[in-house]
């Protein structure tokens, strides 16, 4: 597998799994239990200069793509799906402004970010818009140099914890296709407060809040591009982008899960032998193996599509978001069945994989969406196969070419 990638890329992927291994795995029960930032993590992602992945060299990062930062997020996940997130979410976050952002803007916020300096969210969904992004109700009003923000917005993964932050808000009520804007908050700005954090089921290293915005004032400066009503557009690149490292989480946790479980059966005897002796666990362990490798090779497929910038990166990304988190969802429960009771309770690891694989079908699109996605692209891309209608019968195409040729045997040869 290893001669897949490239030496630059197995570099941060082995740092990262270096990290995973002597300072995540040891504290991911702990950081679940007591629900709180792990800022001793942070400093050891940002020391081993994993944050900077997949920023631009010119901007203090070292040159990947979303390649190298899904090989990161992946053996993160492996170790804790929590933190997983709470590295991946910086890159959610700072999209738009590698995607949109001036470069005034990218000079000064993404060499912080690249160094750990700062922490970055991305707010866009709202108590009334989740799934349909394009239902915002935030404000922001130009006023003099300054744009004046009012509303609130809903599950900010990294919220609390982060100093910059790309919120989505409507500039122009009346408009159907500029309507939103992306500006940029900086903690402290006047106006800005945050709200309640969310009591989570799973990945509960990292904090999702509410965050408020009671006449907040931004100068006009940090508008996003310096273009009004470009916020839709930003913010469906942004997640075209971010949706292979979802699935690299979910890659991760499964592949996490799956190791414990194997691990488990192999050392676990019922009826004077292994559980792995059993074909039944055999067969759960292949067909979870088997979950987990295609996961994999779509997630690293569509991380490629990304970094190339194909035409089919929309189609490509909801495919790895949606395959890569269900499969972590059923990998998960299984593991959690391999255990047998002991994966119930919470003195072993595997029923946390289980919960932090949840959210993963949740965020960042429904799979009920990312369904729809893909379908709407397969029916645009349908208008190419046009040449397939004449192998079977349509109203405007009553005889196959099967019925053509025999017509045609027929007249050659007359009975």
């Amino acid at each position: 597998m290893d001669e897949l990638f490239s030496p630059e890329s197995l570099v941060w992927r082995d740092k990262a799994r270096e990290v995973a291994q002597k300072v995540v795995r040891p504290k991911a029960a702990h950081y679940d239990r007591i629900q709180e930032y792990p800022w001793e993590i942070r400093d050891a992602l940002a020391e081993a200069g994993l944050f900077g992945v997949w920023i631009p060299k010119e901007f203090g990062g070292h040159g990947g793509g979303v390649l190298e930062l899904c090989l990161v997020v992946e053996e993160l996940s492996r170790a804790c799906g929590g933190i997983g997130v709470l590295f991946a979410v910086n890159a959610l976050g700072s999209f738009p402004i590698l995607l949109a952002g001036t470069e005034e803007q990218k000079k000064r916020y993404l060499p912080d970010i690249a160094s750990g300096k700062r922490l970055i969210a991305f707010g866009l969904s709202e108590r009334g818009a989740g799934s349909d992004a394009s239902g915002l109700a935030t404000r922001a009003v130009e006023d003099g140099d300054e744009y004046v923000l009012d509303g609130s917005k809903k599950w900010t993964t990294n919220g609390g914890a982060a100093d910059i932050y790309s919120i989505f808000a409507v500039t122009d009520p009346t408009s159907a296709s500029r309507r939103i804007s992306a500006i940029i908050v900086e903690k402290g700005d006047p106006g800005f407060e945050i709200g309640r954090a969310e009591d989570k089921m799973g990945i509960r290293a990292v904090p999702v809040v509410e965050l408020h915005f009671k006449g907040c004032r931004v100068p006009k400066d940090r508008l996003l591009g310096g273009r009004a009503g470009m916020g839709f557009k930003h913010a469906m690149m942004t997640l075209d982008r971010a949706r292979p490292g979802v699935a690299a989480q979910a890659a991760g946790l499964a592949r996490g899960a799956l190791e414990l479980a194997t691990v488990y059966a192999m050392k676990r005897h019922q009826f004077g032998q292994s559980i792995a002796n059993f074909q039944m666990i055999q067969q759960m362990l292949a067909d979870m193996a088997t979950q987990v490798e295609a996961a994999r090779q779509l997630v690293y497929a569509s991380a490629r599509a990304c970094d190339a910038g194909v035409p089919s990166l929309t189609k490509m990304a909801a495919m790895a978001k949606l395959f890569a988190t269900d499969a972590a969802m059923r990998v998960t429960t299984d593991a959690v069945q391999v255990f047998g009771g002991y994966g119930f309770m919470r003195d072993y690891p595997i029923e946390k994989f289980m919960r932090d694989a949840k959210i993963t079908q949740i965020y960042e699109g429904t799979n009920q969406v990312q369904r729809l996605v893909v379908a709407r692209n397969l029916m645009k891309e349908a208008s190419g196969l046009a040449d397939l209608e004449a192998y079977m019968p349509l109203p405007d195409h009553p005889n196959t070419l099967l019925d053509q040729e025999r017509a045609a045997a027929e007249a050659a040869n007359p009975a």
